[in-house]
């Protein structure tokens, strides 16, 4: 029992940064209606600047997230407002060129940082890396407990803006629906571009907090992007509450069938919960919360 307890508290601690990926990839779903297949190399590009600021001016990790979120925000904005949003402007046999315009992002920046860092495997190794404390006989990693309290804090900011501010209403009534919003006014080019940063924001967030725990490489963000993929459609597309529980869902997965079956399979057993969730249940964990 003990160890499915451990095997489970791993699974929600891990699960929690992964829901921040996934919320960073909802909110540009839920209103541009696309799939930013770049959003993982958003994530690494946060690490390979967290890495930075680290080694060469010995910033904490986690005190760099008041520099790479920043700092992706304008990068998502600048992506969104001169490569996405003029492909709306052009006829196209291809509805979807704004997704392959994503594919075309996130080889770019792979690359990019390939030439720059080259393809060896890189971390950070702060005083608490290998830390941890206990609690009743369980083991709490401090670094992944650290990294999953700031992940709640920020998906807290993330529903305030959302729910208390006129911007962040804005963007609601955009993903709910966008003609609508166009009649009352709202400039729906300005959500999109707002949507996008705070998305590669969130992605930058999450990167940040998984570096003191995880490894670094140019081709890392490839399998968070198709994590945060997982977590969408597995907590409904659009659905910030089902994106939660979809990372939390899929970090618990993880972990058990890790700890039960084989560390080898950790990544396959996401796949398999993707494709029991579009056979049995379509729409997502919200057809069943109805969030």
């Amino acid at each position: 029992m003990e160890v499915f307890v451990q095997t489970l508290v791993a699974g929600i601690l891990i699960g929690g940064i992964y829901a921040l990926i996934g919320l960073g990839m909802t909110l540009i779903m839920g209103v541009m209606r696309i799939i930013n297949l770049a959003h993982g190399q958003f994530m690494m590009i946060a690490m390979y600047i967290t890495f930075v600021l680290f080694r060469f001016v010995h910033l904490d990790p986690y005190f760099s997230l008041l520099v790479v979120m920043p700092v992706l925000f304008l990068l998502g904005v600048v992506i969104q407002k001169y490569l996405l949003n003029p492909l709306l402007k052009i006829e196209s046999i291809l509805p979807q060129n704004q997704v392959l315009m994503t594919v075309g992002v996130a080889i770019v920046l792979t690359e990019i940082m390939r030439f720059i860092f080259h393809s060896d495997y890189k971390s950070v190794q702060t005083v608490y890396s290998s830390a941890a404390f206990y609690i009743s006989g369980i083991s709490f990693n401090l670094p992944m407990f650290i990294a999953f309290g700031i992940a709640v804090l920020l998906t807290a900011a993330l529903f305030f803006f959302l729910l208390k501010t006129d911007s962040g209403k804005s963007v609601r009534a955009t993903a709910q629906n966008k003609e609508a919003a166009l009649l009352m006014g709202i400039n729906a080019e300005w959500i999109t571009m707002l949507t996008y940063g705070l998305g590669a924001a969130l992605a930058a967030g999450a990167g940040a907090l998984l570096l003191p725990i995880y490894y670094l490489f140019p081709d890392v963000g490839s399998p968070f992007t198709l994590k945060a993929f997982i977590i969408t459609i597995l907590g409904g597309m659009g659905s910030t509450v089902g994106a939660i529980v979809g990372g939390v869902v899929l970090g618990v997965a993880e972990s058990l069938g890790a700890t039960y079956i084989s560390m080898a399979l950790k990544d396959a057993f996401g796949l398999v919960i993707f494709l029991l969730v579009l056979v049995f249940l379509p729409g997502g964990l919200k057809t069943l919360t109805k969030v």
